[in-house]
């Protein structure tokens, strides 16, 4: 079996373009992965194209190997539409391996660690910044069933708050505790924005509301600051979705800078690196809970990996706030029940592309969304 196509297909959702990858095989096998960055899509398309020539004539299910090869030939690149472009053509091999095999995808990676991955809500409060109807908000999402949810209190601020704004973020976090029920956590985005004493500052009087953990305070990749903040914190500090190599977590893990991996396997370049993340974290008695702001194969994905890993505490989901029309794309995603999601048994990731469907929802110049602009939370919306 050799690879003989590779393809990136553009889907236009409205705040996020998603890049979709597909790979083909001279025997009829066809994969799906994806190459989503975000806040860019055209360089990602690009490497996925330029990239190609690397895994082409080559047989999918030589999955280390080809993923090896070709980061050596792209000379130990940490680029990140590079390292997105590699995750997406990885991860489509490996649902060929799946399919080939007739296994869903987490009996590749090990089998059942767990039964099912608790799972928290992201992207649900696409409204005006304003504690009544974040509240409002809340309520709705709490009734869907899952265990959390999460969200980023501070608007468009950066470094510091002023005092209005300070006031504002606090009640909207004291408004969404009020309105979930006692047995549903609350989850805290800060996107990187503080500096660490405004950071620690809003931490000590927010703790009063119980938040599980408060992601990203200040910048991931300021290490050391970072870490002072999660030991300094009277709350779980978790980070480390910028990173793109798994050593990066061990610095992180170091001297009780935290126990909780936002692990972003685009970034990192593909599952078996998410895998040696997860392990890393292991090393430290850390947990892993991967970060997922893609399309619903994203999620699917994550879960079948989460189900797998032993450390894996959590996972993130957008599936149910995204546009209506993605049901129509992408199929067989997982379903919330009790709180978690469970991996599909179909061979592979499991999720169909319907790539007749991706043609009506084209590339949108204009789908792009800025945390650092005012109004960024009603996602385009």
């Amino acid at each position: 079996m050799k690879i003989d196509r590779i393809e990136a297909f553009v889907v236009g959702n409205p705040w996020k373009n998603w890049i979709l990858v597909k790979v083909a095989t001279d025997q009829g096998h066809v994969g799906w992965g994806e190459s989503t960055t975000g806040l860019t899509t055209m360089p990602a398309v690009s490497a996925v194209g330029e990239i190609a020539r690397l895994f082409l004539g080559r047989d999918p299910r030589e999955l280390q190997r080809n993923w090896n090869d070709a980061h050596k030939a792209l000379y130990l690149s940490t680029d990140g539409p590079i390292m997105a472009a590699l995750a997406g053509i990885d991860t489509a091999c490996w649902d060929i391996v799946g399919k080939e095999l007739a296994l869903p995808l987490y009996r590749l990676l090990g089998g059942r660690a767990q039964a099912s991955i608790r799972t928290y809500a992201n992207g649900w409060y696409q409204d005006d910044r304003d504690p009544v109807r974040f509240a409002e908000r809340t309520q709705a999402v709490a009734a869907k069933g899952y265990s959390a949810l999460k969200f980023d209190p501070l608007g468009h601020n950066y470094r510091t708050l002023d005092r209005a704004e300070r006031r504002k973020t606090i009640a909207i976090v004291e408004a969404v505790r009020h309105a979930l029920p006692d047995d549903i956590d609350m989850i805290l985005e800060f996107h990187d924005r503080l500096t660490v004493p405004e950071a620690l500052s809003l931490i000590r009087d927010i703790a009063q509301f119980r938040p599980l953990s408060v992601e990203d305070p200040v910048f991931t990749n300021d290490v050391a600051a970072f870490a002072y903040v999660s030991r300094e914190s009277p709350v779980r500090i978790a980070g480390g979705e910028r990173f793109s190599m798994p050593r990066q977590f061990a610095a992180l893990f170091a001297d009780g800078g935290t126990d909780m991996a936002l692990a972003e396997y685009l970034r990192l370049g593909g599952l078996s690196r998410l895998k040696l993340a997860a392990a890393v974290a292991e090393a430290h008695n850390a947990m892993v809970a991967p970060h997922s702001a893609q399309s619903p194969l994203s999620t699917a994905v994550n879960v079948h990996f989460d189900i797998a890993t032993p450390n894996a505490f959590i996972q993130e989901c957008f599936d149910e706030f995204h546009v209506d029309w993605a049901k129509d794309v992408l199929g067989n995603i997982p379903r919330i029940k009790d709180g978690c999601l469970a991996p599909s048994e179909a061979p592979g990731h499991g999720v169909s592309v319907n790539e007749d469907e991706i043609g009506k929802h084209p590339y949108g110049a204009r789908n792009f969304m800025n945390l650092f602009s005012a109004g960024w939370e009603k996602r385009n919306s």
